[in-house]
């Protein structure tokens, strides 16, 4: 059971970084505070694995056929990234460094499949622009709906504080329910653990990050890419949680901070263009096409020199 370390690990990784992708907006806006909003996400994301998480597990443990080692480096591996981004401040898709590791190790036995990855891509690039577009349609719909309903300022402001919570309890959920695959996922591919034991371990150990390292990429999501107002933030942050459940019953994890830097970029482009941050998009950009790169890398480095380890021991 030791090898479950690797996706305790990068389930802490998945936690501290993306939980800036639930109430990021909302804790920059000042609608809530930092240790409110991290009690909610650890409260709502152990939640959602435990009700829909099973459902984007088989595609995680399909990728390749894995031993148990092989299993435990290859989140090792994407935990490492994940925990190297989140020190630098950055979001990081953990989809894809999970993917990345998988697909490292499987060019070793040869048995990567593929076939799905295809689909795996396909999602991967269609969540930040599906977020986009929502965070495009939505602010001027709701803005406008919100005007004529809530006229009074201080009931405005009332109303905005419970959507925000609503929207990020709905992400954290999403968030648990959707990504709690790219931690444990693995172990189900290789029979260590059934689903629902994958989801509790997992969302666990993303509840962990979430509780003790997640306010410097916080900073980053919800003040470095456009200024936001409580309102800017709900919609930027349902438009993400909206984009990310429909992927979960689609059965492919995504990026949870490829869709919030959508709807947050969406919101942005309503407001005029100027006032998105291209240079944190473009840091943000690097991160993503380089983090499975990097963990394809280490995983492989890593298997490689167990194998070439344990038959020099034999």
């Amino acid at each position: 059971m030791w090898t479950l370390i690797g996706g305790v690990f990068l389930g802490w990784g998945l936690g501290s970084n993306d939980s800036a992708n639930i109430f990021g907006t909302g804790v920059a806006a000042r609608v809530l505070t930092y240790r409110t909003a991290t009690i909610l996400i650890a409260i709502f994301v152990v939640v959602g694995a435990l009700l829909e998480g099973y459902k984007s597990m088989g595609i995680v443990g399909e990728m390749s056929t894995m031993s148990h080692m092989a299993a435990f480096m290859a989140a090792f591996a994407a935990g490492l990234c994940v925990a190297t981004f989140s020190y630098l401040s950055l979001p990081v898709s953990t989809s894809q460094a999970i993917m990345g590791a998988i697909l490292g190790i499987g060019m070793i036995s040869g048995i990567p499949d593929l076939t799905r990855l295809y689909k795996v891509v396909l999602c991967w690039v269609l969540t930040p622009i599906g977020a986009m577009v929502l965070g495009r349609v939505l602010y001027p719909i709701l803005g406008s709906a919100f005007k004529k309903i809530l006229a009074d300022l201080q009931l405005r402001n009332i109303f905005i504080r419970w959507a925000l919570l609503f929207a990020g309890c709905y992400g954290a959920y999403c968030l648990g329910a959707n990504n709690v695959a790219n931690v444990t996922g693995v172990y189900v591919g290789s029979g260590l653990l059934t689903p629902f034991q994958a989801a509790l371990v997992g969302s666990l150990s993303i509840a962990s990050g979430v509780l003790t390292y997640s306010k410097k990429v916080m900073d980053t999501v919800g003040k470095k890419i456009v200024e936001l107002d409580g309102f800017s933030a709900f919609v930027s942050e349902f438009s993400a949680a909206i984009t990310v459940h429909v992927f979960t019953q689609v059965g492919v994890p995504v990026s949870t901070s490829q869709a919030i830097v959508g709807g947050v970029t969406g919101v942005g482009l309503v407001k005029g263009v100027r006032t998105v941050s291209r240079k944190t998009l473009l840091e943000i950009g690097i991160g993503w096409v380089s983090t499975p790169l990097a963990s394809g890398v280490i995983a492989y480095l890593m298997m490689r020199f167990y194998l070439a380890f344990s038959g020099a021991g034999s």
